[in-house]
């Protein structure tokens, strides 16, 4: 491989010959080897839009030549078209505060821009990375600003699964509204319930957690881009914060508000804070839904078996025809990840000092991976799993007309006195509820089918008998 040699204030160092990274990205590859792990495609974007809207107001505002603005923005357009993706190579754990992908970026648009206007890279002339690229800005507010506009771009698709997932569990709560089973209160048995209604909950826990994702969402609209290196709005213009805010509003087809204090916006992360625990409360609900299916589907010989999941996958090594619940295990894995994520970025939000957060390159990467394993976790959940979910109808009823928790129709009909005797008289002979009130003469057989109706059970009432009958 061939090298060009590029200089900084700490001296000198090899760069790829054909690299449009420069010496700091270089210095940045060689220091934080850590991970592999590199900023995913829309926090990419995310920065390269705030480049090309700083080349944009700096032009407007007599700051920055046209020429070099046209060469600074056709090098934004070609990256936010997917080139030179393979350029961005600092790895997700950094200096702080995200520096080093700052100067990536900057080292990547002032080369290529130098190239359109047909200089050689590695020259850095007549554009240079910080004095053009990264004018009126610093990483601290850029950075930041990256981080929010990322992270209402990724989580739209999150938004639409989770939507997608509620409306299957609804479809499913129909489809079941008619399978009676026995509700279960400390997994022990409970009061008639339908599969329906159990779904209908679950519909109604996603689609609350996406309502408070959406609200939390709101506040990262407000930037604090402009604020410059604390948050003074040193070098730069004075009508450059006002400026750009719209141009950003106008190029990402959004309605962003400037901060009304830049201190606040570098020192506090608390709205992304606020956002990922959304995303962890989301990953505790899908958990306990993912281990209520697992053990409703259970078996298919020795366990509730009151669902059947739809087989993905042969699930042993060594057990012939043995089919596991993969998807919610997939699932529930998903959401300890994303709960550890979250657990990462509540410590790195009251790591911040003073005038800057300079945990914020791990914050952006937690934060982002969360929202896109979540996305696509979900999504294989309601593709694979809960749109094929099949009710076992009759193992449901079986369990529903057996359960101990029948004798809840008695309390206000006997008290509970009374029903608890029944109770402990049919736990201990093993005999049926009903068969016991049959026994004790407590009710005769057709007053044991008005009261004991199953789907009228698992409806608000007080059950009756009617004191007018005829002996």
């Amino acid at each position: 491989m061939k090298f060009r040699i590029e200089y900084d204030s700490l001296g000198k160092k090899k760069v790829p010959v054909n690299a449009y990274y420069g010496i700091q990205t270089q210095r940045a590859i060689d220091n934080f080897p850590i991970s592999g792990l590199k900023y995913p495609s829309e926090f990419i974007n995310a920065y390269t839009s705030i480049k090309k809207a700083a080349a944009v107001t700096n032009n407007h505002l007599g700051l920055l030549n046209n020429k070099f603005a046209r060469a600074i923005i056709k090098t934004t357009d070609e990256i936010l078209q997917g080139k030179f993706r393979n350029q961005f190579l600092v790895d997700v754990f950094q200096m702080g505060a995200g520096t080093s992908f700052n100067m990536n970026c900057n080292e990547v648009i002032a080369n290529r821009s130098n190239e359109i206007l047909g200089e050689k890279l590695g020259k850095y002339y007549p554009i240079h990375p910080n004095d053009h690229v990264n004018m009126s800005q610093s990483t601290n507010d850029t950075f930041p600003t990256a981080m929010r506009i990322s992270t209402l771009h990724t989580i739209l698709n999150l938004e639409s699964e989770i939507s997608n997932l509620s409306s299957s569990f609804s479809s499913k709560a129909k489809e079941f509204n008619l399978v009676v089973k026995s509700a279960r209160t400390h997994l022990q048995d409970a009061v008639p319930i339908t599969l329906g209604q159990e779904f209908s909950a679950y519909s109604l826990t996603i689609n609350k957690s996406l309502q408070e994702i959406q609200h939390s969402k709101k506040s990262l609209y407000v930037l604090g881009i402009g604020g410059s290196a604390a948050g003074t709005g040193i070098n730069t213009h004075p009508k450059y914060s006002s400026t750009i805010i719209k141009n950003l509003s106008t190029q990402l087809d959004a309605k962003f508000i400037l901060s009304r204090d830049f201190r606040e916006s570098m020192q506090s992360q608390q709205d992304i804070a606020h956002l990922s625990s959304t995303l962890r409360i989301l990953s505790l609900e899908l958990t306990r839904i993912c281990n209520d299916l697992r053990l409703l589907s259970s078996g298919p010989r020795t366990g509730f078996s009151e669902i059947i999941l739809p087989a993905v996958a042969p699930g042993s090594s060594i057990m012939p025809g043995k089919v596991n619940p993969s998807i919610p295990e997939m699932v529930n894995m998903v959401c300890f990840q994303v709960i550890g994520c979250d657990t990462g970025i509540n410590f790195a939000v009251q790591a911040g000092q003073l005038e800057l957060n300079v945990m914020m390159p791990m914050i952006a990467i937690n934060l982002l991976f969360s929202i896109n394993i979540l996305t696509n976790a979900i999504r294989q959940f309601r593709l694979l799993c809960v749109d094929h979910i099949i009710a076992n109808k009759e193992t449901c009823r079986k369990y529903a007309e057996n359960s101990i928790g029948l004798a809840t129709v008695l309390n206000t009909l006997v008290g509970y006195s009374a029903a608890s005797k029944i109770v402990q008289k049919a736990s201990d002979s093993g005999l049926h509820i009903l068969d016991v009130i049959k026994q004790e003469k407590i009710l005769t057989d057709n007053e044991i089918s008005l009261l004991f109706n199953l789907i009228d059970i698992t409806k608000p009432g007080m059950p009756k008998l009617n004191k007018n009958k005829k002996k």
